[in-house]
């Protein structure tokens, strides 16, 4: 009986001693705490429409923004891992909970607006920060907004405000719509129709085409036969291109219509050639040839993609320095703790400078309206644009009070 109870005792003595030195050693616990990593994932869209857009440079952008934080966070390694969800809400919420289950500190990107908002969904109910700055559809910071969720550039309503304004002032006073068909085309066009009509302009029709679509044409012949002056393009990405293209090859533009790119990023520009997109009208909240920091930071960024930024890779460098910056001050990556310190703390990188963040989260960021000038105007490479105007952050975007957000 008595070497029964002897040895449990001696088991505990021997745990006690253990936890006694290993107390003793406080610079070793430290040292096997440091060596877990911080975990970034980035959700994105890596092979579909919006590869350019987001996809691999989306990493490159957060990479080098935890270089330009210093490589580690907390006096812990940091790893970035990427993954492909395809535009595709059900694999975006699984990916979403199945990381954050297994360690995951904070969520990136999104891919498209029905997918991010999938990720959303997830990471308020895990309470963990997403900096969606895939999607721009306003319903992201709008009606279901989070006290998690970030965005960091133009959304759809700052978007239709720049192209959809400036056009209609300029005398396209009549629209007709190309859409893609879900929630982000939904969102840009009822926003760009609202300032239309605010301008004098006035709607002539529209058609919704599905996302990924490559044949344009049947959208195209409606809206030549409509005989709107503006035929506006609700989609973005590798849709927005075919689009381009085809209307190019049915004289749209000869005929007498303009053309409005609702959402074009620089790297459509670059694929599509300056000489075909000539005119074209956009708003974007970010351009690489703004300054010198931009240019700065877009050599390192071409060194290893190939290709301009996007918004939403310069929005993706932004977001993910900010969150590490909250969370090095707040001493911690408890994301009511985060969210509330990126809240307090102004945005200030290469190219903001003390920007707030509103209560549902949208980075007041400026949005510049361009003009793509002619080929023989450009005096260096990817030199696309000329200013039309400049919308300062605070006016760029939905009224708190206008917005839906319950927070």
């Amino acid at each position: 009986m008595m070497k029964i109870i002897k040895k449990p005792i001696t088991r505990r003595l021997m745990l006690g001693g253990t936890a006694a030195a290993a107390l003793s050693r406080p610079n070793l616990i430290r040292a096997q705490t440091s060596s877990v990593p911080i975990r970034i994932g980035l959700l994105s869209d890596v092979g579909g429409p919006y590869r350019n857009a987001g996809g691999l440079g989306a990493k490159i952008a957060v990479e080098l923004a935890l270089e330009d934080f210093g490589g580690s966070l907390l006096s812990r390694p940091v790893e970035i891992v990427q993954a492909d969800i395809q535009n595709k809400p059900d694999l975006a919420s699984a990916k979403a909970r199945e990381w954050i289950d297994s360690g995951f500190n904070v969520l990136v990107d999104g891919g498209a607006t029905s997918s991010g908002l999938a990720v959303q969904e997830v990471t308020r109910e895990k309470k963990t920060i997403f900096l969606g700055n895939g999607p721009s559809a306003t319903e992201l910071s709008g009606k279901l907004c989070s006290p998690y969720g970030f965005h960091f550039w133009a959304d759809t309503y700052s978007l239709a405000k720049g192209t959809g304004g400036a056009l209609t002032r300029a005398g396209g006073t009549s629209w007709f719509f190309i859409t893609a068909d879900y929630q982000f085309g939904y969102s840009l066009q009822a926003n760009t129709e609202q300032f239309i009509k605010a301008a004098g302009g006035q709607i002539l029709g529209s058609v919704r085409v599905p996302l990924g679509a490559t044949d344009f044409s049947s959208a195209l012949l409606q809206a030549r036969a409509s005989g709107a002056k503006v035929v506006g393009f609700a989609n973005a990405g590798a849709d927005l291109q075919n689009c381009i293209k085809q209307a190019a090859e049915f004289g749209i533009v000869k005929a007498g219509q303009s053309l409005a790119t609702l959402l074009m990023f620089v790297t459509d520009v670059v694929a599509l050639g300056q000489d075909v997109c000539e005119g074209l009208v956009l708003t974007n909240s970010f351009y690489w040839d703004l300054t010198p920091k931009t240019r700065a930071w877009t050599e390192r960024f071409v060194k290893r993609m190939g290709l301009p930024p996007t918004m939403i890779q310069a929005a993706d460098y932004s977001a993910a320095l900010h969150w590490m910056r909250a969370a090095q001050s707040a001493g911690s990556l408890d994301g009511d703790v985060v969210a509330a310190r990126m809240h307090a703390l102004p945005v200030t990188d290469f190219h903001h400078d003390n920007a707030p963040i509103q209560s549902n989260g949208q980075l007041l960021t400026p949005v510049y309206v361009w003009r793509v000038k002619p080929s023989t105007q450009a005096t260096h490479k990817w030199d696309f644009y000329q200013p039309i105007a400049t919308i300062e952050g605070k006016d760029a975007f939905t009224p708190l009070d206008q917005t839906g957000c319950k927070l």
